[in-house]
């Protein structure tokens, strides 16, 4: 289960979305986001998973690592559907058993509430997936550049930003060897109930703490050794330059928030 946890992730490639700028990703990426929550009816759905479908295609990103970052929060997903489908009133009955009832419109607001967390992970992880953490870092810094103005550390809230994304991955990897090495002395993560599986996993929690705080110390360490201080005076390798193809991709993007709310008006 662990190892199915992919955000943070980053998979190299030379797609014309892996080209694209990390700032024209990351307004992009909210588009697609506010377009979700605007969506209403069939249609509109539809059309977002059209557009998640082409972008995935565009990355050539693997389904099999779609599906495996979506396992994780399956249970999250039915639990969400489960509570819309009985607590969710509606004029159509379809069942009704005692205290139990079950609507039309319980069902298909449970089907778009699936479908919007669904299309929501994995248009945020295809962020991931398609953008370095150093470029994520240097296009969020870019966005939130006014802000310096009212004094907020920019430079180093996206300097956390990434680095906690970065670190996923490895604390995921941390655990797996954690849990190995207990299940090589005895420990049973897998038999039992619900309360004992997370009985058994508190003897993870130390060693993994221990682990975290360890590796921020040698980041930091890394850091001051590089004469890291802060984003003052600093300069980057690569700048950002906005082309042709972020163009392209924000006039697309302008077109499916229209569409969205076009399609949200007919229905």
């Amino acid at each position: 289960m662990l190892k199915d946890i992919t955000l943070g992730q980053y998979f190299p490639g030379n797609t014309i979305v892996h080209r694209l700028d990390p700032r024209s990703k990351l307004i992009l990426t909210l588009a697609y986001i506010v377009s979700l929550f605007i969506a209403q009816g069939f249609p509109a759905y539809g059309l977002m998973l059209a557009v998640l479908l082409t972008c995935l295609i565009l990355s050539r990103i693997k389904p099999k690592a779609v599906v495996r970052g979506l396992r994780p929060v399956m249970i999250i997903i039915g639990f969400t559907v489960i509570l819309n489908i009985f607590l969710t009133r509606g004029e159509t009955v379809l069942l009704q058993y005692h205290f139990i009832t079950i609507t039309k419109e319980g069902l298909i607001t449970a089907v778009f509430m699936a479908l919007r967390l669904i299309m929501l992970i994995v248009g945020s992880f295809l962020l991931t997936y398609t953008t370095s953490p150093i470029a994520l870092t240097d296009g969020l810094e870019t966005i939130l550049g006014p802000l310096k103005k009212i004094r907020l550390p920019v430079h180093e809230l996206a300097m956390m930003m990434s680095i906690a994304l970065r670190f996923i991955p490895t604390l995921i990897e941390e655990t797996d060897k954690i849990m190995s090495a207990q299940k090589a002395r005895g420990a049973d993560f897998e038999t039992g109930g619900l309360i004992k599986r997370a009985k058994a996993i508190l003897p993870l929690i130390i060693p993994l703490f221990i682990s975290a705080f360890r590796r921020a110390d040698e980041l930091a360490i890394a850091m001051e050794s590089r004469c890291y201080h802060g984003g003052v005076g600093r300069t980057r390798m690569k700048v950002l330059r906005f082309a042709v193809r972020d163009l392209l991709g924000f006039l697309w993007g302008a077109a499916v928030i229209a569409a969205v709310i076009l399609l949200g008006r007919l229905v």
